[in-house]
């Protein structure tokens, strides 16, 4: 049975006392934001922990966090060794939030593009929902600062993943999420294999595939004015072939790293 797709309008602000909550932010070189970030979405969401996720970053953002917050319990650093990437990030992010008994997991990322005052309305949403998907493509969302180019590419990208991998998801692309813990358990977390922006893609075609609830909330998603993009030519070659793996049931089949 398809999962029940809700999209409703950002209306106002909850809080959320009933459930542990923690907040993933993967990190790379994101000195400039990765302080500040934690700060508003502690301020917007104050019942939420936060697990920054560093991929071993040369500019010593991992360092830089932990010594701010050394006294605040509610933030916890996890540097990652070994194979770098957005989507292992991620994952062991994951596997960490359901070790230490975390009951609903968010996640965004660390340059403000993904503003931290939707957070608290998205946590209410997943009281009905599996998984909610801060959506820019609902009614509500939308873009800043973006060009008009940039626009009409990330609206294709949706439209191609939509039609290849027959997801009822809007916004399959998107990084601002929230999951229960019982979600991320019957996704096979740890069996992800995308390692780029196909990640999401690959986390919504899963979602869908089990049967989950999945709520798209409406954002409006603000370009980061700080820091470097991490997108490169691997990461766009791996999103444009993923949703026709999981299409055809070789997603489990890694990418060569020939093709990255």
């Amino acid at each position: 049975m398809p999962p029940r797709i809700l999209v409703r309008p950002v209306q106002r602000h909850y809080d959320v006392t009933d459930v542990r909550t923690i907040t993933i932010i993967p990190t790379y070189n994101e000195r400039e934001n990765a302080c500040e970030i934690i700060e508003c979405v502690l301020g917007a969401a104050p019942l939420t922990d936060i697990l920054l996720v560093d991929d071993s970053s040369p500019d010593g953002t991992a360092d830089l966090v932990g010594e701010r917050f050394a006294g605040d319990r509610r933030v916890s650093v996890l540097k990652r060794t070994g194979t770098r990437g957005l989507g292992r990030s991620y994952v062991d992010g994951y596997l960490w939030a359901l070790r230490n008994g975390y009951d609903r997991i968010a996640q965004m990322d660390a340059d403000f593009s993904h503003d931290p005052k939707y957070l608290p309305t998205m946590l209410a949403e997943a009281d009905g929902a599996d998984v909610v998907i801060g959506s820019r493509y609902c009614e509500g969302g939308g873009v800043r600062n973006w060009p008009v180019r940039r626009q009409l590419l990330s609206r294709f990208a949706n439209r191609y993943v939509a039609a290849v991998t027959r997801i009822p998801v809007r916004d399959a692309t998107s990084g601002f999420r929230v999951h229960s813990r019982a979600a991320l358990e019957r996704m096979d977390v740890d069996q992800i294999v995308s390692n780029g922006y196909a990640f999401q893609v690959e986390m919504s075609y899963r979602a869908h595939a089990r049967g989950l609830r999945i709520a798209e909330s409406p954002i409006v998603f603000v370009d980061r004015t700080l820091g470097k993009s991490k997108m490169s030519g691997g990461v766009i070659w791996e999103s444009v072939l993923m949703p026709w793996r999981l299409r055809f049931g070789r997603a489990a089949q890694p990418i060569p790293r020939s093709a990255l």
